[in-house]
């Protein structure tokens, strides 16, 4: 202990003892029922929509063109000029923006923004693969066929949700998840999605790493520096960092700095290459079956259950990640349900508008509540406002589509990385001294990343994953289910907690079981009713167990 001038004071008392543990986060300078005024809250809404922007334009990008859809054509076809790949997004961002009203309104009530899903890709890749499209020749015939098939999938695989978040079924399950159980869930649902970071940002680095940077500069250090009172810099970060590197990407396209490089380069760094702006109408308002009638087959519709069971336990994940930044209270099984119930509902739209994929809870936008300490509904609210305004305006809405690609995943750098630390921090909850909390831990983690990285390893060398049975739609089944890192880590994680040796009365504290046990009924703690209770009355037709 002997230092250059003797012995080191010893620490005071009350300096030893560990952080107190909280049941609502503090230091959030909006919860989700105190709006922030309406000049500050439109802005922060439609920093909200430029967010969740990122992953509605990447999944159409992805997936029209192996429809057949996305080339223009100058024919007698329904659709004229218009690319199909605007068309797609447009509705995207309309049904996002109903879904997140319903979801604000009469699910969960909490600000989560509920958009396009990565998660039913895989289905949606299976059923362009299938067999019973590959004769079409004209790729517009082929587009609508396909659109037509997920449209189908889509609408049965709704019912799945609908019936677990209505039954009170999911109420069950959730009543049984820990602290412990949720750290890896919540985590994963952040963390586990960092293959859409760092590499995007790589693939047009004089553009991407400038943007995170700056983000972090204007989020985190900037705010330090200024002792203001009023947290504009911080808040508005996002739409700051956008503003000026998106400029600097522009005037470097404009500049000729891509002139000369490879096609690939020039799609992600050119700011003039999404090709939305021009294939995008100047007012259309999306319409259920707009593609046409859907059609349907068993085995997709089965795949695409899986992807909705899949994205139901994401959902949950995310939905608690939410709660957290909202300030609210841990979510009450019951309301989780409903919120489910709701979920389920905003996938049978994408369904009958055909999107192409279904819905869940957007990640980036619930890391975008930590980011700015706004855990308000208005806002979000005011941000499904933008979304179906864009949608029906097409072509100020492919402005703000067309951002380069690298600047989103910037972002993501940082969002995802909230969700995932708010998943951490249920460990506050549960006692680390304990043998049987780091096996559960750490097992769960790993294989929540382990299980995945082989099956998405084995189909980016193969072409088809790990269970290639002659049953097309068992394979798709299983391959969607442990193709996800949340579900894996959470799955692992909740079956070990509920099995090892849990009445033990010290195991049910390690876990930090009894820290939520007033939660797990909608009454048992007064505030729920300030988060969660249905507006207009709809409680006493509605109630909540």
């Amino acid at each position: 202990m002997a230092g250059g001038g003797g012995a080191a004071p010893a620490p005071k008392q009350d300096e030893l003892q560990p952080h107190p543990v909280k049941d609502q986060l503090s230091d959030v300078s909006y919860c989700i029922t105190s709006p922030p005024p309406w000049p500050e809250a439109i802005l922060l809404g439609f920093q909200h929509y430029l967010v969740m922007l990122g992953t509605t334009v990447i999944i159409p990008t992805a997936l029209v063109p192996q429809m057949g859809g996305g080339n223009v054509r100058l024919n007698n076809s329904l659709l004229g000029i218009e690319d199909e790949k605007a068309r797609v997004v447009q509705t995207i961002l309309f049904v996002s923006g109903l879904n997140t009203l319903l979801q604000t309104f009469f699910g969960t009530r909490l600000p989560a923004v509920i958009g396009a899903s990565y998660t039913f890709v895989m289905p949606t890749i299976s059923i362009i693969l299938a067999g019973r499209y590959s004769d079409i020749v004209d790729p517009h015939e082929k587009f609508l066929h396909i659109m037509r098939g997920t449209q189908g999938a889509l609408i049965v695989a709704s019912a799945l949700q609908i019936v677990v978040g209505f039954s009170g079924l999911w109420r069950n399950v959730v009543r049984f998840l820990s602290p412990l159980a949720a750290v890896p869930l919540v985590a994963l649902a952040g963390f586990g999605l960092y293959e859409l970071g760092f590499p995007g940002v790589a693939k047009c680095i004089e553009i991407g790493l400038p943007q995170l940077v700056l983000l972090i500069i204007l989020s985190q250090y900037i705010p330090h520096a200024m002792h203001s009172e009023k947290a504009v810099v911080d808040r508005f970060a996002v739409l700051f960092s956008v503003t000026i590197v998106w400029v600097y990407a522009f005037l470097l396209t404009v500049g000729g700095a891509y002139k000369h490089a490879a096609p690939k380069t020039q799609l992600h760094c050119r700011t003039d290459r999404s090709g939305l702006v021009g294939a995008a109408p100047w007012i259309r308002v999306p319409y259920p079956f707009q593609w046409g009638a859907p059609t349907f087959d068993a085995g997709e519709a089965f795949a695409m259950m899986a992807a909705s069971f899949v994205a139901l336990v994401e959902s949950t994940g995310s939905f608690i990640a939410v709660s957290r930044y909202a300030s609210a209270t841990p979510v009450p099984p019951s309301v989780l349900s409903r919120g489910i119930g709701w979920q389920g509902l905003g996938i049978l739209l994408d369904g009958l508008f055909g999107t192409a994929t279904g819905s869940s809870v957007s990640v980036e936008n619930a890391g975008l509540l930590g980011l700015t300490h706004v855990g308000s509904r208005r806002v979000v609210q005011i941000s499904a406002g933008f979304m179906i305004f864009f949608s029906i305006l097409g072509k100020f809405g492919a402005v703000f589509a067309s951002i380069p690609a690298p600047i989103v995943a910037a972002l993501y750098c940082l969002l995802f990385a909230y969700v995932g630390s708010v998943g951490l921090s249920f460990l506050q909850f549960c006692n680390l001294n304990s043998f049987r909390t780091k096996f559960i831990l750490g097992f769960s983690v790993f294989m929540g990343l382990s299980v995945p990285q082989y099956f998405n390893e084995y189909t980016s060398v193969a072409g088809y994953g790990p269970v290639h049975t002659g049953a097309r739609w068992f394979n798709d089944i299983i391959n969607v289910i442990f193709s996800s890192k949340p579900f894996v880590a959470g799955f692992v994680a909740f079956f070990l907690d509920n099995t090892l040796h849990k009445h033990d009365n010290a195991t049910r504290k390690d876990r930090g079981h009894h820290w939520w046990d007033r939660f797990r009924s909608f009454k048992g703690d007064n505030r729920n009713e300030e988060f969660y209770s249905l507006p207009f009355n709809l409680n006493k037709f509605f109630p909540s167990v």
